[in-house]
């Protein structure tokens, strides 16, 4: 079973979010265990009630920001190992590259596609990193597609996630 901390100060993107993960798009074995954060602050206090697999946060979000929370789970021995996605519509060239620098395993821009969410949890899960720091591909040898996810493309009668991939040049998305 997989447990899934959800970090977003949208109920609306939070309730998104927890029933895409919740619709079996996750393709894992088992259950899936959300438990839904209203910020970095209420985060803090639920990271000890429980071992997560999986934290995916906002950027953008009053008290402690998204970017604090994964400093802090990143410092910390306890959760160091826990998988971190940005979630955000903060997705300029410098945005992804700080949270990426600071932890988070993979930056998914918003708006997203159920099956651009369900790749990148899945990817975390699963301990791929979106790319090296340093600019190599990925560990596992596969190119990212532009959700950081794995290369699929959108459906047709879906618009296509709206990501960009760090160093395309790309502008961010909304």
């Amino acid at each position: 079973m997989a447990r899934i901390l959800i970090v977003e100060d949208s109920p609306a993107m939070r309730a998104y979010v927890r029933s895409t993960l919740e619709d079996c798009v996750l393709g894992l074995e088992g259950d899936v265990d959300i438990v839904e954060a209203m910020n970095g602050f209420d985060a803090l206090r639920l990271l000890p009630r429980g071992a997560f697999d999986l934290v995916i946060t906002d950027i953008n979000m009053p008290d402690i920001n998204g970017l604090e929370l994964i400093r802090f789970v990143r410092q910390s021995d306890r959760y160091r190992r826990v998988g971190i996605l940005i979630i955000s519509t903060q997705a300029a060239e410098r945005d992804v590259q700080r949270g990426l620098r600071l932890g988070a395993d993979r930056f998914l821009a918003k708006p997203f596609t159920p099956e651009a969410l369900r790749d990148a949890v899945v990817a975390c899960l699963d301990g791929r990193p979106q790319r090296a720091l340093d600019g190599e591909p990925p560990a596992d040898g596969a190119s990212p597609s532009a959700d950081g996810g794995s290369p699929v493309p959108p459906r047709a009668d879906e618009p296509a996630a709206r990501t960009k991939q760090p160093g395309s040049g790309e502008e961010g998305g909304g």
